[in-house]
């Protein structure tokens, strides 16, 4: 079992910057995936960035390249997402979540979900 924990999300304005941190526990955590979805009222989840076990390759969603960016600290088993330059439309709850093997993209094959942290963003 795994257990995610995140923390960091708040209000801001938009232009602002955030980082989520997202704390794991339970299994070996550089042999997992980990990555960050989001869903905002009334939309599907979103997979917004991805990371492989030992960091090499990356996932970002089209609406936030050069804007977020992912990394992960396997020595703290942790997982951070770099947010800046937000949008009201990065307005959501974002999840963490954590997969044995490499990153996919559809929530489905995802194995463990944190339980979320809201991010709003005001314009």
């Amino acid at each position: 079992q795994v257990q995610l924990v995140e923390s960091g999300g708040g209000l801001l304005q938009a232009g602002g910057s955030l980082r989520l941190s997202c704390a794991a526990s339970g299994r070996t955590f550089s042999n997992s995936a980990m990555g960050w979805f989001r869903q905002a009222p009334g939309k599907e989840r979103e997979c917004v960035s991805a990371i492989n076990g030992r960091g090499g390759s990356r996932y970002y969603a089209d609406s936030v390249k050069g804007r977020f960016a992912i990394s992960r600290d396997n020595a703290k088993n942790t997982v951070y997402l770099q947010m800046n330059s937000l949008k009201p439309e990065d307005t959501a709850v974002y999840y963490c979540v954590a997969r044995p093997g490499v990153f996919a993209t559809p929530p489905q094959l995802w194995d463990y979900w944190g339980q979320g942290t809201q991010v709003t963003v005001s314009s």
